[in-house]
């Protein structure tokens, strides 16, 4: 077999399998989109859920909210604040080896195992009840290492001649990562917002446990609740509506979609108004 022969089979394999995961994506989304579609409507979207499954979603979009604006709230800092940790401070060693372990084993851990400790730990440990404070609790833990590993890169992508201008016009090292380092690395740390939200809105098992499944709007982030991907499951599981399940995933692959599409839009923008 000539040369040529071998690199038109290895090419031929390699579009073949791009147009393979894009197909399974196209027909994924297409097949519950439309299923889905039909089903939904401004009622839909504003209604309350009522126990004899009619309705619509609205408590579930509030609580989705919330439990995606408490964990972020908590975990953006940490995130952060550890990667500027590890890329400008740290030195090589013992400690950054058990820090980047952890968070590697962090990334690892099964969902069902964070939802079963935020339940044994937030829930009944700390007595902070079936909440959506326990459940943004755990789902922080598990969105930590992406944060961290996106802050990370976008960090050592800054230009090492940023730093060594701003130390050499006197500023001080705190002064030049708040000023330059990170200003300059915020599309990737938005990036890594972004895709931590898409985290949480897609969390099922991590989230069933702690925060539970009540179907009413929350009062506060120490209310139960149901969120988006819970309801679904319940939904699809008991065999309730296949109708409402099917809308309810519309509504959770658009919400994604836009996510990507603005986590996109949004590093394109802010990369070329930092140059």
């Amino acid at each position: 077999m000539s040369r040529n022969t071998k690199d038109n089979i290895i090419k031929a394999i390699i579009y073949f399998s791009a147009f393979l995961c894009v197909g399974v994506l196209v027909w994924l989304i297409t097949f519950v989109v439309l299923k889905g579609l039909p089903h939904l409507s401004l009622g839909f979207l504003t209604q309350d859920y009522n126990p004899d499954n009619t309705g619509g979603i609205f408590p579930m979009i509030v609580t989705t909210l919330y439990l995606i604006a408490t964990s972020i709230l908590i975990a953006t800092p940490i995130g952060i604040f550890s990667a500027i940790y590890l890329t400008e401070y740290a030195k090589q060693g013992k400690l950054v080896s058990v820090i980047r372990f952890a968070t590697e084993s962090l990334s690892g851990i099964p969902s069902i195992i964070y939802g079963l400790f935020g339940m044994l730990f937030f829930v009944t440990t700390l007595k902070m009840g079936f909440s959506i404070m326990a459940g943004a609790a755990t789902v922080s833990i598990m969105i930590l290492p992406t944060i961290i590993r996106t802050t990370e890169e976008a960090i050592k992508a800054v230009p090492r001649s940023y730093r060594e201008g701003s130390l050499a016009l006197g500023a001080t090292k705190l002064r030049t990562l708040v000023r330059v380092v990170v200003p300059s690395a915020l599309p990737g740390i938005i990036t890594a917002i972004l895709l931590s939200v898409g985290r949480v809105i897609g969390e099922t098992a991590a989230i069933y446990l702690p925060v539970g499944t009540h179907y009413k709007l929350p009062q506060s982030v120490m209310s139960s609740g149901r969120t988006l991907s819970v309801h679904l499951y319940i939904l699809a599981k008991e065999g309730i509506s296949f109708e409402m399940a099917f809308a309810t995933g519309t509504v959770l692959i658009l919400t994604i979609l836009v996510i990507n599409f603005l986590t996109r839009f949004l590093e394109k923008k802010l990369s070329v108004g930092g140059r």
